[in-house]
């Protein structure tokens, strides 16, 4: 294995690693050493549903700078035979051990309907979300846990999006993936214990990711511009990697066994282990959202700066 850092000869797999949150946890366990496999449906030659332009090559290659060895597997994680084949190459070229299982397969965004009722929805596209957020971290576990379990000390993180499962108003749907996913991490806290390994689930905040920062017309540079009356809590935002510290940091932490069964959100991460995000700030979106948001505040008229 290649690298050098605290997770230098370690193997980690990263589902959904195409972009957003799954390619920057794999840049970051890449950084501290690992080789990661860079698993998504993306390349250079097929692109998937979500329409976007990040590949799982270029995610792999961001690898390989960060220190790591990163390796592009093309898997559709919806597919047995394709997730069969990821296992395949885990067998071949890293000895059939896992270390570090990140389930942050995605792939919902063509088929949120956060304007209509679910009712008035298409059905279609309803059970493609969940099929596609919630059967696929089935799928992918169901497969990569034994190389998992084979050795005592592995970790699984599962990424999902908020610390709990209060409705917010996103649509049955997308809320029932995000719970399911927190639920799964539940059961793998307790499940894998007796393997001597760790089960666990993550959540960004207002992640600002490229297609969130395509979505609001600016770049990583300026995303400070798109902060607008209308969207005042954008200010609060955060990149990819304020998570991927975080997972990086879990998995580097011969203690990890405590957080088994947690949900653990990017800020929460960001104080336990003394983690900023690209800017040096720490972005507290959870006691933005408590504060401003719940306690009935017009946000136009807080100072959103104390919240990073």
């Amino acid at each position: 294995m290649t690298g050098t850092g605290p997770l230098q000869g370690k193997v980690a797999v990263v589902t959904g690693a195409t972009r957003g949150c799954g390619r920057a946890i794999a840049v970051e366990l890449g950084r501290g050493g690992a080789t990661v496999f860079v698993a998504g449906r993306t390349t250079r030659e097929h692109a998937s549903p979500m329409g976007r332009p990040e590949t799982i090559e270029g995610t792999a290659e961001l690898v390989d700078e960060a220190g790591g060895r990163g390796i592009p597997v093309r898997c559709d994680f919806s597919n047995v035979a394709d997730v069969d084949g990821l296992v395949a190459r885990v067998d071949a070229e890293a000895g059939g051990r896992i270390d570090v299982l990140v389930d942050d397969v995605w792939g919902g965004d063509p088929y949120v309907d956060f304007d209509n009722a679910y009712w008035e929805s298409p059905l279609d596209s309803a059970l493609t979300l969940v099929r596609g957020g919630l059967e696929t971290h089935l799928i992918a576990l169901h497969r990569l846990l034994p190389l998992v379990v084979r050795d005592p000390g592995g970790l699984v993180v599962e990424v999902t999006d908020a610390e709990d499962d209060e409705y917010l108003g996103a649509g049955i749907p997308y809320y029932l993936v995000k719970c399911g996913v927190r639920a799964i991490g539940r059961a793998l806290g307790a499940e894998l214990t007796a393997h001597g390994c760790t089960g666990l689930s993550v959540t960004p905040g207002f992640l600002r990711s490229e297609a969130m920062l395509d979505l609001f017309g600016v770049t990583e540079e300026n995303w400070r511009d798109a902060v607008t009356d209308e969207r005042p809590e954008f200010a609060v935002s955060e990149t990819p990697a304020y998570l991927a510290r975080g997972v990086a940091a879990l998995a580097a932490d011969p203690d990890v066994a405590r957080l088994a069964g947690r949900t653990l959100a990017s800020w929460t991460l960001s104080s336990m282990y003394d983690i900023t995000d690209v800017d040096g700030s720490r972005p507290d979106f959870g006691r933005c959202f408590r504060e401003v948001f719940q306690a009935g505040l017009d946000p136009r008229t807080v100072d959103m700066s104390v919240y990073r």
